[in-house]
């Protein structure tokens, strides 16, 4: 009978050890080319970076990313909307709507962190508008004396 040499590949085992790619196996992602539709519970960290229709719950953290399209209702703890969002946002602890981020429907948030555009001033509560060339300002009241 010959023998046979076997080398260990030096990875961890994944059955039930950790995962040898170094992902978190906790974390939840849906790519940016992928399209999910339907309810989406996840239990601890969740990022959408592609396009969902549907329902999104949490106990954790949930991230939009800045190419993300998603129509849903969305309910977490902590949730950062960096793309855009058509629906109704619950964010039991803090809502954080970047500079890159839109919600176009209702929050109801424990906390609101606002994160403007350095470039024009936009927060989530709207633009600062700016007279126009060609048209003068109206004189402030301390101009009056």
């Amino acid at each position: 009978m010959s023998e046979i040499a076997v080398e260990a590949a030096g990875l961890p085992s994944t059955n039930g050890g950790p995962d040898p790619l170094g992902l978190d196996p906790k974390a939840t992602v849906l790519a940016r080319e992928d399209f999910l539709s339907g309810k989406l519970v996840v239990k601890g960290t969740g990022q959408v970076l592609g396009n969902f229709s549907g329902q999104i719950e949490s106990d954790g953290d949930i991230l939009i990313g800045p190419e993300a399209h998603v129509e849903a209702d969305i309910r977490g703890a902590r949730i950062t909307l960096a793309g855009l969002v058509r629906g109704n946002v619950i964010a039991t602890s803090r809502l954080k709507i970047t500079s890159s981020g839109r919600l176009e429907g209702d929050a109801t948030v424990g906390a609101l962190a606002e994160s403007t555009t350095a470039s024009s001033g936009c927060t989530p509560r709207g633009c600062p508008k700016r007279p126009t060339s060609g048209h003068r300002s109206r004189p402030s009241p301390s101009s009056y004396r």
